[in-house]
């Protein structure tokens, strides 16, 4: 869940770290340091941001040609000076930052206490990089093979870069449920957690999966597996260009991300969906579409706004394709012992690629022998490498933690996937497919109109910016609507809001309404529109504020609710694509209001790659 960046070559090694890490920032964290390397090895960390690290070394030794940089989120230990990261060995042999949870951290502490070895932090962290060094000194072993051999001792995840001070011409980083990718530059390599620390000095990576070690030095590299077998690195170029990760004149990334949606489901179905041919080919499932169109059943596994898109997936898949859908929490999906049989397809959804509890609900589902699609937006990633097919979704880096284009993008693919799945089992009809890819390539336009209309939401924002709680209404396909829309403001504004089935709201949230509760309702005309109705008259008998999403043109709501956002009329499974959008400009307009750090929330991080 942190950030990691590298470097080793023949420039000032400080400039691309710092910069780097400025670019991870979006991750998450709450502290940050670096450890640079020349004459001597000198290590400088500090909690709060990176300009807090920054400042903290204005009047420092910043030189040396190889370093290594972090930004932590704690899961050990609180925030502060000492737990921040990097962390060295008791005896100065080894520098280490470190992405991931060590499980058996308690353990191998004691054995270390046991063997002379103190600890001043509280991290799982320290325990590895001691451990690592006892190897090192008790077995007269070079630095590689200390690291391999510790490595083989730790159950848990981790991606880790170490600096050894007798062997200092070089950087040794592992990886294991924590990504780490290599930038190959000219007599240089960078390393970090994701693409855009690299992007900016070279397109060529190395992608290493699990259990790979590389020895790195500034004119060659060495890969292998734990076990010391040697292996080819595949290079891959990125496609990725410096400005997708600018803020581009936004005042912030989740703006910048919210505006660009249009083009990021353009982007989605480019070359899948033809207007022409009127087809939907989605080549990333063309081998395993068969076993789609024959499965009994489909179980969706995500988390988060992964999750919530899994059910607007789990409404389209049984409206179009008439397959039962279960959708899963990967967290509980993989600790409950799940009912999988071999002939289910199980759909993993994951901005990153990278959310562990996913890829381990994917391991479990493929030791089952079931088929698992991965539907993911970063190429690369380990969650393509680990399914048997998927589609990416092309939506383009997502900086701000609160996901926007990535929901959009993920139901867009989830769309295109209903419809294709139902025309090839005959459940719609040839003119039915036609009107329907007609109806999904004007959505981008239909989402242009709500951003032009986004005053009026802010307006209504700063209305309601000092509210305690929220409540989110939707039925059939608005329902996960209602839940991202409650997601999203809890995540960036801090106040409590829930989403419900609208026609639950008898069942126990009715109770909490009263003149000071606002209650957004999305209210498009659909076949639930009567019902709907009937709600807001409910809510209003009993003095709440209501916040109405309706089609364009629509009266009779606007004659009860006390505001209405409209939105462009489209065809009712294609609808939450459109009405998330101003639930999404609600939740960042409050929070900008309330002086909340949009892009930056407390507490949260980008991509959940520990449990």
């Amino acid at each position: 869940m942190c950030g990691i960046v590298g470097y080793i070559g023949n420039k000032d090694a400080y400039p691309i770290i710092i910069n780097g890490l400025k670019r991870l920032e979006y991750r998450g964290y709450d502290s940050a340091g670096i450890a640079l390397l020349s004459k001597d090895l000198r290590v400088y960390k500090k909690k709060g941001k990176v300009s807090d690290l920054e400042s903290f070394l204005e009047d420092k030794d910043i030189s040396g040609n190889i370093g290594i940089g972090h930004t932590r989120w704690a899961t050990h230990g609180e925030p502060n000076d000492i737990n921040a990261h990097p962390h060295s060995s008791m005896n100065g042999l080894f520098t280490l930052i470190h992405n991931g949870i060590i499980e058996n951290y308690s353990r191998l502490k004691r054995r270390l206490e046991d063997r002379g070895y103190t600890f001043i932090s509280q991290t799982d962290t320290e325990v590895l990089v001691n451990l690592i060094e006892y190897i090192y000194i008790k077995g007269s072993v070079s630095a590689e093979i200390a690291v391999r051999l510790a490595l083989t001792k730790v159950v848990g995840a981790f991606g880790v870069v170490i600096m050894c001070k007798d062997e200092p011409d070089k950087l040794i980083a592992a990886r294991k449920g924590s990504p780490l990718v290599i930038g190959i530059g000219d007599g240089e390599y960078l390393l970090a957690s994701d693409a855009t620390p690299i992007i900016e000095h070279t397109k060529s990576v190395i992608y290493m999966n699990d259990n790979d070690i590389a020895v790195i030095q500034k004119d060659s590299l060495s890969l292998k597996t734990l076990s010391n077998e040697l292996l080819t690195p595949k290079i891959q170029q990125l496609d990725l260009e410096i400005d997708e990760i600018e803020k581009g004149g936004y005042e912030h990334y989740m703006l910048k991300e919210i505006f660009e949606q249009p083009r990021s489901i353009q982007d989605t179905f480019r070359g899948r969906v033809s207007l022409e041919r009127k087809e939907i080919t989605l080549g990333g499932l063309y081998e395993v579409l068969p076993k789609i169109i024959e499965a009994k059943r489909i179980i969706i596994v995500g988390c988060g706004t992964s999750w919530h898109a899994g059910l607007v997936g789990e409404y389209l898949i049984e409206e179009f394709a008439r397959i039962p859908v279960e959708v899963e929490y990967a967290s509980e999906f993989r600790y409950r012992n799940p009912i999988i049989y071999k002939d289910d397809v199980v759909i993993a959804i994951s901005q990153s690629g990278e959310t562990a509890d996913t890829l381990a609900a994917i391991q479990m589902a493929k030791d089952c022998g079931a088929m698992v699609i991965g539907i993911c937006n970063v190429v690369g990633s380990s969650i393509p490498r680990a399914t048997h097919a998927g589609v990416y979704t092309h939506a383009g880096p997502e900086i701000g933690v609160a996901s926007t284009k990535a929901f959009t993008a993920q139901v867009t693919v989830l769309t295109m996937m209903a419809i294709l799945i139902g025309q090839k089992k005959g459940f719609i009809k040839d003119e039915d497919y036609n009107v329907l890819i007609e109806d999904l390539i004007d959505i981008p336009t239909k989402i242009e109109y709500i951003l032009k209309n986004s005053e009026l939401i802010e307006d209504i924002s700063a209305l309601y910016k000092n509210a305690n709680n929220f409540l989110y209404l939707g039925r059939g396909f608005f329902f996960p609507v209602a839940l991202e829309g409650a997601l999203k403001l809890k995540e960036i504004s801090y106040i409590h809001a829930e989403g419900y089935p609208a026609a639950e709201m008898k069942h126990g949230p009715i109770a909490l309404i009263d003149e000071k509760m606002p209650i957004v309702v999305i209210a498009t005309q659909d076949k639930t529109y009567e019902k709907i109705v009937s709600n807001i008259q409910e809510v209003k008998a009993r003095k709440g504020i209501v916040i109405a999403i309706v089609t364009e043109g629509d009266t009779t709501i606007r004659d009860m609710a006390d505001h209405v956002i409209e939105v462009p009329n489209c065809n009712e499974a294609f609808a939450p694509l459109l009405t998330v959008i101003p639930l999404q400009l609600l939740s960042y307009y409050i929070a900008v209001l309330r002086g909340c750090n949009v892009d930056q929330p407390r507490n949260l991080a980008k991509s959940v790659t520990v449990e």
